[in-house]
C-alpha cells in the first residue's frame, strides 16, 4: 500500500471512530477484542443484520450484531401512538388478509386512481386529498364491499364501534412510496378512523403542532384506530422510502424492506358540523367564528391586531421592508411625467422615488409609520383605507400592496377596493396585492416559505418539505385562552398560525417577533405581536374587484405568495 493510500485509510479510520464516540459513546482501542465496529454499514445506510450475519459466522460464532440507533430513531417508542391511538396485531389472518386483497376491482371501478405516490380506489364517498375532504354530494355506485363486514363485526364485539362505516378508501403503496402527513378535515367524518394494514408492514408518523412526534408501528395484518386526539389533533402520515428502520422481537433494532402494502381506510361520513373541543384543527368551528366578522368585530379586530401592532413595531417593520417587488416597480414606472400616484397603505414609503417624473402622495393607518416617510421627505398622510381623504377622479394611478388582506370582512374589502376606483380618474389603473392561502404555486414554494430551513434544504413533494417546525407550546396555550377570551366580547375566535408553513386557514393571527434590539427599552425578552391576516384563495381577488361595476381586469397574477391584478377604471 502506497504512503498516500495508507494515509487516506488513516483519515477514514480517525473520522470513524470520532463519529462512533460522538454518537453512541464507545471508544476505539488498538488492542484486539472481540468486539467489531463496521463503519459505513448500519440502520442509516439500509443494511440488515440478517446480511451481516451469514459472512461472519464462517469465521467462529456472532454472540450478537447490534445496530447502535442513530439520534432520530433512539429513544423511539414504536408500539405506542398518540392520545386515542390503538394498533390491533393480527387482526385478520392469512385467509382472510388474501380474501380482502382479492376483492379490490382495480380495473373497472370508476373511483380508482394512479395518483403520484400511490394507486387509489374509494367506495361509498370519494376522498379528496387536495382538501382531505369527502364529496358527499356525489355517492359512488360501488359500496363497501361485502368481504368487510367481517372486519365491522369483530370491531363490534370489541367494542370499538357501534355501527358500519360507509366510506373507504384502498390505498397501494409500492416501496419507496407514502403519503405526506395530514389530518382528515373534521367536517368530514366522524370521531374515528379505522387503518388495515395488508400485505407488509410499516411505519406512521404522528406530528403535533407543538413539536411532539411519534413514529407507530403498523405490523402486516393489524387494525389501527384513531379516536379523540389522535384523529383530531395530530397529523399521520408515511415517509416514502424504501425501508424502514424497526424494533427487533429479541430487542434492538433493524432495517426492514418495505413490501407492496395496500391500507383499507374506513369513515364515517359526518351529517353536521364537528363539535370537538380542538379548536385550532377545526374547520367547523372556525368557519363558525371566524370566517367573517361582522362591522363591530371586525373594526375592534383590526383596532387591536392591525393597527396598534404596526404601531407597536413600526420601526422594526421599517427595516425589514426597503427592497421593492420587481412587479410592483415596474408597476409605478410606467407612468408618464406629470401622472398623480396614490400608494393607499404606504407603509415606510418603500414605493416612493422610483419615478421621478411623477407625484406621489401615500397615506397609512399607522401614525408612526407615516412619521418614518416625513422624515424622508414623502407627501404622507394619516387616514384609514375605508375612507380616503382624496376627491372624485383625481389620480392616474393607485398601488394598494399588503393592505387588503388586513381587512376582517368581506364588506370592509369590497370598500377599500371602491375607495381605491373612486379616487381614480377615467382609464386610471390600479395594483393590487394581497397574501395568498396557497404559499406553493406551479409546483413552486413562495419566498415566504423557503426563509423556513426545512423548505429550503428540500424540494417539494419531499417529505421533510411538510414537516412543520417546532412551535412554543406554552406560547400557543397561552395565545389561545388570550384569544378565546378576546372572543367572548366580540364574537370571534381565530387560529395562530405558524410563521413560514403553508397555510391551513383563510382567517389567522400570525406572530410578528420583536427583537430586543429593535426595541427602545434593551432587554433580553422577545415580544410578539399578533396581526390579523384574511388570505385569499385563488380568483377571490378579482372576483372583489370585479363586483365594482365600473372596473375593467386588465391583468391578474401570482407573485411570490400573493395574488395580484391591475384594474383600470372604465
Amino acid at each position: 500500500m502506497t504512503g498516500f493510500a495508507t494515509r487516506k485509510v488513516v483519515r477514514k479510520v480517525k473520522k470513524l471512530t470520532s463519529m462512533l464516540h460522538r454518537e453512541s459513546g464507545i471508544e476505539c482501542c488498538e488492542e484486539p477484542t472481540k468486539y467489531l465496529f463496521i463503519g459505513n454499514a448500519g440502520l442509516t445506510t439500509g443494511l440488515q443484520r440478517e446480511c451481516l450475519v451469514p459472512h461472519f459466522t464462517k469465521y467462529g460464532i456472532v454472540d450478537d450484531v447490534v445496530m447502535i440507533p442513530v439520534p432520530t430513531v433512539e429513544n423511539k417508542d414504536w408500539h405506542n401512538g398518540p392520545p386515542g391511538s390503538v394498533v390491533l396485531e393480527n387482526f385478520v389472518n392469512e385467509t382472510e388478509e388474501e380474501i380482502l386483497l382479492h376483492c379490490i376491482d382495480w380495473g373497472t371501478s370508476d373511483s380508482g386512481q394512479h395518483l403520484k405516490h400511490r394507486r387509489v380506489i374509494h367506495y361509498g364517498y370519494e376522498f379528496q386529498y387536495h382538501n382531505n375532504n369527502i364529496n358527499k354530494d356525489e355517492p359512488l355506485k360501488d359500496k363497501i364491499p361485502e368481504e368487510c363486514s367481517v372486519l365491522f363485526d369483530r370491531l363490534k364485539q370489541m367494542g370499538y364501534i357501534t355501527s358500519c362505516p360507509d366510506q373507504l378508501t384502498i390505498n397501494q403503496y409500492l416501496p419507496g412510496q407514502g403519503i405526506p402527513p395530514h389530518i382528515d378535515t373534521h367536517s368530514a367524518c366522524e370521531g374515528t378512523i379505522l387503518s388495515l394494514s395488508l400485505g407488509s408492514s410499516v411505519i406512521m408518523e404522528f406530528k403535533h403542532r407543538d413539536g411532539q412526534s411519534m413514529s407507530l408501528l403498523l405490523p402486516q395484518r393489524s387494525m389501527l384506530i384513531m379516536s379523540g386526539e389522535a384523529r383530531y389533533a395530530w397529523s399521520h402520515g408515511i415517509t416514502p422510502r424504501k425501508t424502514d428502520i424497526m424494533p427487533c422481537p429479541g430487542g434492538g433494532l433493524s432495517v426492514q424492506n418495505r413490501g407492496v402494502r395496500t391500507s383499507f381506510t374506513f369513515r364515517w361520513t359526518r351529517k353536521d358540523k364537528c363539535i370537538c373541543s380542538y379548536h385550532l384543527e377545526c374547520d367547523s368551528y372556525n368557519e363558525k367564528e371566524s370566517s367573517e366578522q361582522n362591522d363591530a368585530g371586525a373594526t375592534e379586530l383590526e383596532k387591536l391586531h392591525v393597527h396598534k401592532v404596526y404601531e407597536d413595531i413600526a420601526e422594526h417593520f421599517s427595516e425589514t421592508r426597503h427592497k421593492p417587488w420587481p412587479n410592483v416597480l415596474d408597476f409605478v414606472q410606467s407612468f408618464p411625467k406629470g401622472s398623480v400616484l396614490v400608494d393607499v397603505g404606504c407603509g415606510n414609503g418603500k414605493y416612493f422615488g422610483q419615478n421621478k417624473d411623477i407625484y406621489e402622495i401615500g397615506c397609512d393607518s399607522s401614525w408612526n409609520l407615516s412619521s418614518l416617510c416625513k422624515d424622508r421627505g414623502f407627501q404622507v398622510f394619516t387616514c384609514n383605507c375605508l375612507a380616503l381623504p382624496l376627491r372624485n377622479d383625481s389620480a392616474d394611478a393607485c398601488i394598494s400592496i399588503a393592505v387588503i388582506h388586513h381587512l376582517a370582512n368581506e364588506n370592509r374589502r369590497l370598500k377599500a377596493v371602491q375607495e381605491i376606483v373612486r379616487v381614480l380618474r377615467q382609464e386610471g389603473m390600479a395594483l393590487i396585492y394581497v397574501w395568498a392561502k396557497n404559499q406553493e404555486y406551479n409546483n413552486k414554494k413562495s419566498s415566504y416559505l423557503k426563509q423556513n430551513w426545512h423548505n429550503r434544504k428540500s424540494k417539494c413533494n419531499k417529505t421533510n418539505a411538510h414537516e412543520p417546525p417546532v412551535v412554543n407550546a406554552e406560547e400557543e396555550k397561552s395565545q389561545t385562552e388570550k384569544y378565546s377570551k378576546f372572543s367572548e366580547s366580540s364574537s370571534f375566535s381565530l387560529p395562530l398560525h405558524t410563521n413560514r408553513t403553508q397555510f391551513l386557514h383563510k382567517d389567522v393571527l400570525v406572530p410578528w417577533k420583536l427583537k430586543p434590539q429593535s426595541q427602545k427599552l434593551q432587554t433580553a425578552e422577545v415580544r410578539t405581536f399578533y396581526r390579523y391576516y384574511h388570505v385569499f384563495e385563488k380568483q377571490e381577488l378579482e372576483d372583489l374587484c370585479l363586483r365594482e361595476k365600473n372596473v375593467e381586469l386588465v391583468k391578474s397574477f401570482y407573485d411570490q405568495g400573493n395574488w395580484c391584478v391591475i384594474i383600470k377604471k372604465k
